[in-house]
């Protein structure tokens, strides 16, 4: 009898479907501290923060009340009305119940657009460093994407005259992120207005515009791409809860978009999926019509942090970094460093330089090359300032002899 093999039925896209080397390195920061090791985690974008009391209280009493079931796959009614008002006066988008998807978390939503909108031949502007599940999106929709390098020099945006150039007759969509992940960088309104102006020469073209870190900006202040004029109809913009009000692990997601599109997008959802958790739903509401105490704390938390980071990072001979405008990411700009010996490892990437970090100093960070830009490594400060403070100290003492 032939020994069957498992492995011999997988297609390529279940190859490509991996967040590679951010799983990677969590996972053996995991190992390592079960072994008794004193690692410093610097790697899942995950808010230490637990959720505000609101929003707990508004989940438990909406468990009492029997919102336990099946919800809409478009979400419920009172929170695609409250989303309409929210994004209205928060971020000057008008767009109705019907235009607004409720997801299991933004990255279903990511998907969601992706599958609805790209198909085989496709191609998608992707401007890097990005956030890893962009590229994998795209090729799991079977479109191709197109790679804009930014690096510190630029502030890690590429300009627009660069996008332009690349736009051919097969380029379908932009891919924003605005504050960014994994760099922090953060959009201005003249900068959106110049991406605007060539989004308009195109008439098959449309961005999309992940938005989920509005409420950690520090520097600078937020725009809503699909705000600008003539771009409502030309964008989707992907939001959610888990940065912002630390509720990660309620995933819930959203999406604005034309309202054929968030149609299209419903559809998707609900082949692969359902509607989001609805007494989750029920607690989103909580957040966006209760105080915005805790939210604001959280923010200043994450200011203290980046000053600590960004200063301590600064200090490091052959370490070059700009400033953080947003988020709870440091992106420093390793490549000075690589190609050096450090005992018997030679650090000639960052994949290496960030296992040699790990093993022999126990800080755990994350290569740029899961961002597109092989480069950088990235640092998540959504730790205790404690924690940061070790990692910083260490990261000197092991990168200084580099220089």
């Amino acid at each position: 009898m032939t020994e069957f093999d498992p492995a011999a039925l997988l297609v390529d896209r279940s190859r490509t479907a991996d967040e590679g080397a951010i799983i990677r390195m969590s996972q053996r920061a995991r190992e390592l501290r079960a072994r008794g090791a004193d690692v410093i985690s610097m790697t899942l974008g995950e808010p230490d923060f637990d959720t505000p009391g609101n929003i707990q209280s508004a989940a438990t009493e909406a468990m009492r009340k029997g919102f336990t079931h099946y919800s809409p796959v478009m979400g419920i009614p009172e929170l695609r009305a409250a989303l309409s008002k929210k994004l209205k006066y928060e971020n000057g988008l008008d767009y109705s119940e019907s235009e607004i998807v409720l997801a299991n978390g933004a990255k279903q939503a990511i998907a969601n657009a992706m599958l609805s909108v790209i198909g085989a031949g496709d191609e998608v502007i992707m401007l890097a460093p990005f956030w890893v599940s962009y590229a994998i999106t795209v090729h799991l929709a079977g479109g191709t994407p197109v790679v804009l390098h930014a690096g510190v020099e630029e502030g890690y945006k590429v300009s627009p005259d660069r996008i332009a150039a690349a736009i051919t007759p097969r380029t379908k969509l932009i891919v924003l992120n605005s504050p960014s992940n994994p760099s922090g960088a953060v959009w201005s309104k003249a900068e959106l207005d110049e991406l605007a102006a060539v989004v308009r020469q195109h008439p098959r073209l449309m961005v999309m515009s992940d938005e989920i870190y509005e409420y950690i900006i520090f520097d600078g202040e937020m725009q809503s791409f699909g705000a600008l004029p003539g771009m409502r109809e030309r964008t989707i913009t992907v939001n959610g809860f888990s940065k912002g009000f630390a509720m990660t692990g309620w995933r819930l997601g959203y999406a604005a978009a034309p309202e054929p599109i968030a149609r299209a997008m419903a559809r998707m959802q609900s082949a692969i999926s359902a509607g989001a958790n609805q007494f989750v739903q029920r607690a989103a509401i909580a957040a966006l019509e209760g105080p915005r105490d805790e939210v604001q704390r959280m923010r200043g938390q994450y200011r203290l942090r980046r000053d600590m980071v960004q200063g301590g990072l600064n200090a490091i001979p052959g370490v070059r970094m700009g400033n953080i405008p947003a988020t709870f990411y440091a992106f420093p700009d390793v490549s000075g460093l690589l190609g050096r010996k450090a005992g018997n490892h030679v650090l000639d990437t960052t994949d290496a330089l960030c296992d040699w970090l790990l093993d022999e100093h126990h800080v755990a960070t994350v290569p740029g090359t899961a961002f597109g830009a092989p480069g950088s490594i990235r640092l998540s400060f959504a730790c205790g300032e404690a924690e940061i403070g070790k990692a910083v100290a260490r990261m000197r003492k092991a990168l200084e002899p580099l220089s």
